[in-house]
């Protein structure tokens, strides 16, 4: 549980970092995530990643919106700031944050449902205007916290818990990304931290908006329909004077895969998925070819992963919008109020 305090003494033989820091010290609260939640193996992503690239957690501010990847940034750098928006608005409070004050690495962690449903708009103009942030959406499909209803980026034709067949064309973030101008796109899987890894320390290095998906299986949601050993069933059939529910623990689920390889993971449920990963030679710096790439796999139903588009010279907000290169809570009021004579030659160009 989260309110169970992690040991403060950590043995004297752990290796430290350039900036005198553990593996541990990049670590949060204890998870409450289900069993092999494929989060928690993002989490840990990130961790190796903040810990091998010297980072000082406090020099990171890590946003989230509402949703089981939302309440992830409290299991990893709980040294660092850290801020809960509601639902979908994550965008737009990392932005304001983002230019109030520009020296601080920002990371913002969503779902498929906080971005791609009720914060679309709010990704949309965050990637358009290549905010310098690394946003990371731990991608399951369903609304994990209501049950598992389908997400925005499940796919067609594919089912509930309870058989029901979605009939809707998913979002496809990543391609949404690349269209509206993201400098940074990739798309990796949880089971895969080989891979993680080095995307995450990439796109922290990368000089505006760094957009992962990262497909997060859902080890809960995968209990059928008519059978006996259902929640659902179980629960139509008891006269139980209290509801409680009881999360079967799963095995996490990983998957190796080499450069230009095709791989079927399967899930807890029996469905598969089909990853596959980009071979060495793959150019991303062109965003009109990567798009027609992605596409032509998605329609043989593949989902590629790894380093999809790179503009590497990309510019950010603070560079488009020719602001203070010293961070604006540090300016005062002589920064800020230049006085009546300035005053009065703005307003003369104005009439």
């Amino acid at each position: 549980m989260t309110y169970i305090a992690k040991p403060r003494l950590h043995h004297p033989s752990l290796q430290q970092n350039k900036v005198g820091y553990t593996r541990r010290d990049y670590e949060g609260k204890v998870s409450t995530l289900c069993a092999g939640c494929g989060h928690d193996s993002i989490s840990a992503a990130i961790i190796q990643a903040c810990w091998e690239l010297d980072i000082e957690p406090h020099r990171v501010a890590k946003l989230s919106g509402i949703g089981c990847s939302s309440k992830t940034p409290d299991y990893f750098l709980g040294a660092s700031h850290g801020f809960n928006t509601v639902h979908g608005r994550m965008p737009s409070v990392l932005t304001g944050a983002n230019l109030a004050n520009r020296d601080l690495l920002y990371l913002g962690v969503s779902g498929d449902g906080d971005s791609a449903s009720i914060g679309l708009g709010q990704f949309a103009h965050a990637m358009r205007r290549n905010v310098n942030m690394v946003y990371i959406v731990e991608n399951n499909g369903v609304y994990g916290l209501t049950k598992g209803q389908f997400s925005a980026t499940a796919d067609k034709g594919s089912k509930s818990k309870k058989g029901v067949e979605n009939m809707d064309s998913p979002v496809d973030l990543v391609g949404l990304a690349m269209q509206l101008g993201a400098s940074f796109v990739a798309r990796s899987f949880s089971g895969d931290k080989a891979q993680m890894v080095p995307l995450i320390k990439a796109a922290m290095g990368h000089g505006g908006a760094a957009f992962i998906d990262i497909i997060s299986p859902c080890v809960t949601f995968n209990n059928h329909a008519g059978s006996t050993r259902s929640y659902d069933w179980v629960r139509e059939h008891n006269e139980a004077v209290s509801r409680i529910d009881f999360i079967t623990g799963r095995e996490e689920i990983t998957a190796t895969i080499e450069p230009g390889q095709v791989v079927d993971v399967e899930q807890h449920d029996g469905t598969v998925l089909r990853l596959r990963k980009l071979h060495t030679n793959y150019d991303p710096t062109d965003r009109v070819a990567a798009m027609s790439y992605m596409h032509a796999r998605a329609a043989e139903g593949e989902l590629v992963t790894g380093l999809l588009y790179l503009e590497a010279e990309a510019g950010d907000l603070h560079a488009a919008q020719h602001t203070s290169a010293r961070p604006l809570n540090s300016l005062g009021k002589a920064d800020l109020c230049p006085g009546a004579a300035a005053l009065e030659q703005i307003n003369a160009r104005l009439r």
